[in-house]
């Protein structure tokens, strides 16, 4: 029996249409099912009606699980990931959000992107994740992102100071106020806003932009996702703001800190004829000229 995995964090009233039509689908298969507390519990207030399920609450819940599916937007698939590292299950992201450059099944394709997993109509889109390694346990265990690692000041007063290595050879000190260490997948994200590249998502790069730097002549920099990268943090404040995706966490400035690449890598799914470089044009606007 093919068992799947729902996530959302999507709880808008006039989202609950998207549900109600995932699982409708999804009862017309045999199925085991199992669905994420917070999502079951909001359906399960609005008499949003689902089929037999279990429910799943940490990593654990999900082994063994062939397919997730994350209902939402770009950040719901972020926080999806989580449930999954050190695994190959497959995630779907149907796009009941915004922008949805992850998740970029639309909602008005829910049928055709069930009929597609269940008859192996879709490829798999392998991507890296970026691991975080420190003196302490920040992120209680869950200690790697699809997107990017930040560090930020945690006010708005005065910048901090990154000092900042490469395999451990000192590469520059960031005036600044903050800096964001991107995968190629996260070039299209947080590190894009600050003027990064876009990078295409197998380069196996990873890309060191700055965050309102204070100085000029300092310009987001590629290096070989091979590498590790350390940080030494220094400012006024004592307290500084680290992030992996959407997940924040305050710490010291004497907590030592590096990011490298996962050894496991996230199968992400996409339906035949979605690749990065439509998603790019489709939903970026990248290279749009009327000429075209």
């Amino acid at each position: 029996m093919f068992k799947i995995a729902v996530h959302s964090r999507s709880y808008e009233i006039e989202k609950l249409d998207y549900f109600r039509s995932f699982f409708s689908e999804i009862a017309k298969r045999e199925v085991e099912l199992l669905v994420s507390r917070d999502l079951a519990t909001h359906l399960a207030t609005h008499e949003v009606p689902l089929p037999p399920h279990t429910i799943f609450r940490k990593p654990a819940d999900v082994a063994g699980v062939d397919f997730i599916f994350s209902l939402g937007g770009d950040g719901t698939l972020l926080e999806t990931v989580t449930y999954i590292k050190g695994t190959d299950i497959p995630v779907m992201g149907i796009n009941t959000g915004r922008l949805g450059f992850l998740s970029n099944t639309p909602s008005s394709q829910i049928s055709e992107a069930i009929e597609a997993v269940f008859n192996g109509y879709y490829e798999i889109d392998k991507r890296t994740l970026i691991q975080l390694e420190t003196d302490q346990d920040i992120f209680g265990g869950v200690n790697f992102g699809l997107n990017e690692f930040a560090i930020t000041k945690r006010d708005t007063s005065s910048m901090i100071i990154v000092h900042t290595y490469i395999d451990g050879e000192y590469l520059n000190s960031y005036w600044a106020d903050g800096l964001i260490v991107a995968t190629p997948t996260g070039s299209t994200g947080y590190s894009l806003s600050v003027g990064g590249p876009v990078v295409i998502p197998h380069s196996s790069n990873f890309i060191i932009s700055p965050v309102s730097p204070h100085n000029l002549n300092v310009r987001p920099l590629v290096v070989s996702d091979d590498c590790v990268i350390s940080f030494e943090i220094e400012g006024r404040s004592k307290n500084f703001l680290v992030s992996l995706d959407s997940r924040s966490k305050v710490v010291d400035g004497n907590v030592q800190m590096a990011v490298r690449k996962c050894p496991k890598q996230i199968n992400l799914v996409n339906l035949n004829g979605n690749n990065f470089l439509n998603t790019l044009r489709k939903k970026l606007n990248w290279g749009y000229d009327v000429r075209n």
